[in-house]
């Protein structure tokens, strides 16, 4: 399968035949699944105090029964504050907690390396369809060729001027003027410094990205990765694939090293 690529300033350079990752099927489940395996080895593990709320002095009755009383302990002491008021307990007043979390809880969830690479394989490929990137939301009027690739010379851009008029040859403005029309909240999210969401519109995906990292910092949206550090998490945030990307001549031959095992069963087919 072959795709037009383009220069900085927008027009066409040449035709190259895409790797065959670009092939693999469409598998939205198997994505879904590896993002919720990826989000999960980001989250901290949380536990309660042992003795948390029963550092009180209280004590039950001894017998328990026979007082008239409930059986609950009660704080001891004499004269005023909390003397003779249920305590330690769950159904009290800064008593414990009945189930509390617990840091031995298991909250990694895992994936076979199989399929996460499927998933991997599966999302690049997806960023070929303009059907896929526009069910999206993505705003890709009047582009013509899916994946976009770019010279490398886009990797050597570190002014923010720069690549926004590179944004612009390529059509890609619109897509970013999109988050514009995004309104700011209200409520308690506001109050936290919450106020406005960002979301997410291209990605860069290249082989040197600090340049072109330092030339899209100041740009809502737009995000850029070496393509040894790409994740299904990059191209499906959220697990809503798939999302518009952007890759550099020296990303793609990057991409065509990529080994799986559904690769290889594609070349005995063909």
């Amino acid at each position: 399968m072959k795709t037009t690529t383009y220069t900085i300033t927008g027009t066409k350079d040449a035709e190259i035949e895409l790797p065959l990752i670009f092939s693999t099927p469409f598998r939205r489940e198997l994505i879904h699944k590896a993002c919720t395996n990826l989000t999960s080895h980001k989250f901290q593990r949380q536990g309660r105090k042992p003795n948390a709320g029963m550092d009180v002095v209280a004590d039950s009755n001894n017998p328990p029964t026979g007082q008239g009383v409930a059986r609950v302990a009660r704080m001891t002491g004499g004269g005023g504050g909390r003397q003779g008021q249920g305590a330690e307990v769950a159904s009290t007043r800064g008593g414990r907690q009945a189930h509390p979390p617990i840091v031995d809880k298991v909250i990694y969830k895992k994936l076979n390396k199989k399929e996460n690479k499927l998933a991997l394989c599966s999302a690049i490929a997806a960023t070929a369809s303009k059907d896929l990137v526009e069910l999206r939301g993505h705003k890709i009027k009047g582009i013509e060729s899916f994946p976009i690739i770019v010279s490398d010379d886009i990797e050597s851009i570190a002014k923010t001027s720069e690549i926004i008029k590179v944004l612009g040859a390529l059509k890609l403005t619109q897509d970013i003027e999109r988050l514009n029309a995004r309104k700011p909240r209200s409520g308690q999210s506001r109050l936290r410094g919450r106020s406005k969401k960002i979301g997410k519109s291209v990605l860069f995906v290249t082989v040197n990205s600090s340049n072109l990292l330092q030339a899209t910092g100041a740009i809502p949206g737009v995000e850029v990765r070496n393509v040894k550090d790409l994740s299904v998490l990059d191209l499906a945030p959220g697990s809503d694939a798939i999302r518009l990307t952007v890759y550099s001549k020296s990303a793609i031959e990057e991409i065509r090293k990529i080994k799986s095992t559904h690769l290889e069963v594609m070349v005995k087919i063909q």
